[in-house]
């Protein structure tokens, strides 16, 4: 691995504004680590893109975030993960975090043997979801529930509107109908939705999150690579979007809960 100095950031990217879910764990559980994120907003939604054209994404938003200085890499989108991460781990010279739907804890969890996963088309069509699925829903029902539309909501901000609500009922009643417990958000724009969701399904449904799963295997990387920042360092966050600065300031600091510079790039 290319030599670091431990103050370098860790980069962090999304097809758009989801991926904030997960920088927000991060920063939670390394907030002495500074940080860069990049938002695709101006090619989102990935989901119903092909494989090539998010490879293509994913290469040069990486390319980007490693001529910034990146120490390390957490891809936040599942769709990147699912479709792209190997062929990106094939060539990073840094430690690359990738996600996945939670569905193994949540296979392990359930007390009614039925688990919903809410993500995109192309997350639910993945070879990655199917091997997920058959060596952790031998003795559960898995429900795969695409959810075209809800990255668009949660890419306006959208987040308690009646729209995003309507889409929401339409994916989950099905889904609790089949006698599902707990619900994957198995796509990193899902969680801004929580409180939306949580008023759908009541107290009683487990809603399983990665974020902080993924911010402790960033913290474990790290540490195996002997680059965490040191514990008095003073942090930033930079954020760039490939949609236009001044709309994605306004839903990033939105999302992100104070006001923020929003850089450009292609």
């Amino acid at each position: 691995m290319t030599a670091f100095n431990n103050d370098a950031p860790i980069g962090v990217f999304d097809s758009g504004v989801g991926g904030l879910s997960v920088l927000r764990a991060i920063h939670s559980k390394l907030p002495e680590e500074n940080l860069i994120y990049v938002a695709d907003s101006g090619n989102a939604p990935y989901g119903d893109r092909d494989g090539d054209f998010i490879a293509t994404r994913a290469t040069k938003i990486t390319e980007f975030l490693l001529a910034s200085g990146a120490k390390a890499i957490v891809v936040a989108c599942n769709t990147v993960s699912v479709v792209a991460i190997e062929r990106l781990r094939s060539w990073c010279p840094v430690p690359v975090v990738a996600m996945e739907p939670a569905i193994k804890p949540a296979s392990q969890n359930t007390k009614t043997g039925v688990i919903g996963v809410l993500a995109t088309r192309r997350t639910i069509a993945s070879p990655s979801v199917a091997r997920l699925c058959e060596a952790h829903g031998k003795n559960v029902e898995i429900l795969l529930q695409p959810c075209p539309g809800l990255v668009e909501q949660v890419e306006k901000a959208e987040l308690l509107s009646d729209a995003s609500r309507a889409l929401l009922l339409g994916y989950i009643s099905p889904l609790l109908a089949a006698g599902a417990d707990t619900l994957v958000l198995g796509c990193t724009h899902y969680p801004f939705l929580s409180q939306l969701i949580r008023d759908i399904v009541g107290p009683n449904i487990a809603i399983v999150d990665p974020a902080v799963a993924v911010a402790l295997q960033v913290e474990r990387r790290l540490g195996d690579h002997r680059v965490s920042a040191p514990r008095t360092q003073p942090a930033e966050a930079r954020f760039f979007s490939s949609a236009d600065p001044n709309d994605a300031r306004a839903i990033i600091s939105a999302l992100w809960g104070r006001e923020v510079a929003v850089q450009g790039m292609d």
